[in-house]
């Protein structure tokens, strides 16, 4: 009996072993029960992405969901998880299930179930589907009830979602500044969509990785430094300015500056804040989860911004967004929105205010990147993973739940246990460890005012972490 648990960001699986077309119709059994405690006749959502059977697992759940007399509106192509946000908000649904595992490798396939207001759903309501599929379990539930065809229409929610991002760029200024472009869709559902806009807005780009591959190229189809080598080569060769990239399911961005050198989530968000302040004079709070830079504190703090933190998973950022109360709310994982869009990740906004204000400023972003850095000084974080084999799981879980004064010779100023253990020491450095919601990893993140204390702070924690 399949465990079925939603983690930071859905639940997520392996193709054929937990992650089965019985277990997509026991969990949207599950989710079709919960929404119709709270509405009678519901409508929801169903999207996919680009991987192995995704269309198939969508309209197996789309099946499960009118054997329920649920109103479905099925995608009819692969979509980014950003447009499944909007289109709920649009199209005033209950709610929406996406059958994607975002960057996770090709072996995996998820189910994310996103709220009426298009934010992930808390974990309230997690918890409340995990307990729904445990009972179904126990009664050995079985899909047997009829679908009803009548109830699933087909949608493109394709140029709608394009229409709106139009009005969040001030694309005059990239056509203005003439930038060379190349966007990586890393084969995932942001192709046809990032690219798309880019053409209709008659901005030139090279186009890669555009066509569904579901072994994304033999990688992971995460937007980091290590995935996109063939971007670099393609900035290199034709002497491009800016790299674009967005992940699997398009809600995560990554970058590229000009002779291909990559730019760090952490970095770009901070910078980003500061550019909406300047070019758009907004005003307001700026959220953050708790893994991610505090190079954005000092933005906030130049600006006379509040600063809010989470925990771990954009779901957190997106209540401060829908309560209008931030401008940009961003986690060190490439993810990001801005105020009066969606409550949920959007790594082509991200791409696209970047680009803008890449355009805008005319100059690298390593340039603004120094000149930012001469404001409010320098900021370096990284975070490695480390690969967990499950003795060691249990040991660092205790020792991540120990009390932790000491670490490595400096003195712990404060413990943070928002998500996981974050320990923060007197010249304002940090680290901190958690588990990953989704993968066999622990998460490490480091960070301090100097390269060379950063890499001693990153190999403390792999000693700290190999040593439970």
């Amino acid at each position: 009996m399949a465990k079925i648990k939603f983690g930071t960001s859905g639940w997520r699986a392996i193709i054929a072993d937990e992650f089965t077309f019985a277990n997509v119709r026991l969990a949207t059994e599950a989710i079709g029960r919960c929404v119709k405690r709270r509405k009678s006749s519901p409508a929801l959502l169903v999207g996919y992405d680009t991987r192995f059977a995704s269309e198939y697992f969508g309209q197996e759940a789309a099946r499960v969901l009118s054997s329920q007399n649920i109103r479905v509106r099925l995608c009819s192509q692969a979509v980014p998880t950003p447009a499944v946000a909007l289109t709920i908000t649009q199209l005033k649904l209950d709610g929406a299930i996406n059958i994607t595992a975002s960057h996770n490798p090709g072996e995996y396939n998820g189910l994310k179930f996103s709220t009426s207001d298009g934010a992930p759903a808390l974990p309230e309501v997690t918890t409340e589907i995990e307990n729904e599929i445990v009972q179904l379990q126990t009664m050995n539930w079985e899909f047997t009830a009829k679908p009803s065809e009548a109830l699933i229409e087909s949608v493109d929610i394709g140029p709608a979602y394009l229409r709106d991002l139009a009005t969040k760029i001030d694309t005059k200024k990239i056509r203005a500044a003439n930038l060379k472009l190349a966007y990586d869709a890393l084969h995932g559902s942001g192709a046809g969509y990032l690219d798309g806009f880019l053409r209709r807005e008659n901005i030139p780009a090279v186009v890669l990785h555009a066509n569904r591959d579901v072994y994304f190229g033999g990688h992971h189809p995460e937007p980091a430094d290590e995935q996109l080598g063939e971007l670099k080569s393609v900035m290199q060769k034709n002497s491009l300015k800016l790299g674009l990239a967005t992940d699997g399911d398009a809600d995560r961005f990554g970058i590229l500056d000009q002779g291909g050198e990559f730019i760090y989530p952490n970095e770009l968000i901070a910078m980003l804040v500061d550019y909406l302040v300047e070019s758009r004079g907004w005003r307001g709070g700026v959220a953050r989860t708790v893994a991610t830079t505090h190079l954005i504190d000092r933005v906030a703090h130049l600006h006379h911004l509040e600063v809010l933190e989470t925990p771990v998973g954009f779901k957190y950022i997106g209540e401060y967004i829908k309560e209008g109360r931030i401008i940009l709310g961003g986690e060190e994982s490439a993810g990001l929105s801005i105020r009066g869009h969606v409550p949920e990740k959007d790594g082509m906004l991200a791409c696209l205010h970047i680009a803008e204000m890449v355009a805008s400023r005319g100059k690298s972003w390593k340039a603004q990147l120094n000149d930012l850095f001469l404001k409010v000084g320098p900021v370096y974080n990284r975070r490695p993973n480390v690969k967990l084999d499950p003795a060691l799981s249990a040991r660092v879980k205790q020792k991540i739940a120990s009390d932790v004064r000491e670490f490595h010779g400096r003195s712990v100023v404060a413990q943070n246990r928002a998500d996981g253990l974050k320990l923060l020491f007197g010249d304002g450095s940090w680290v901190l460890m958690r588990p990953s919601g989704t993968e066999p990893v622990v998460r490490y993140y480091a960070e301090s005012t100097s390269r060379e204390d950063l890499d001693q702070l990153l190999e403390y924690g792999r000693q700290w972490i190999s040593e439970a």
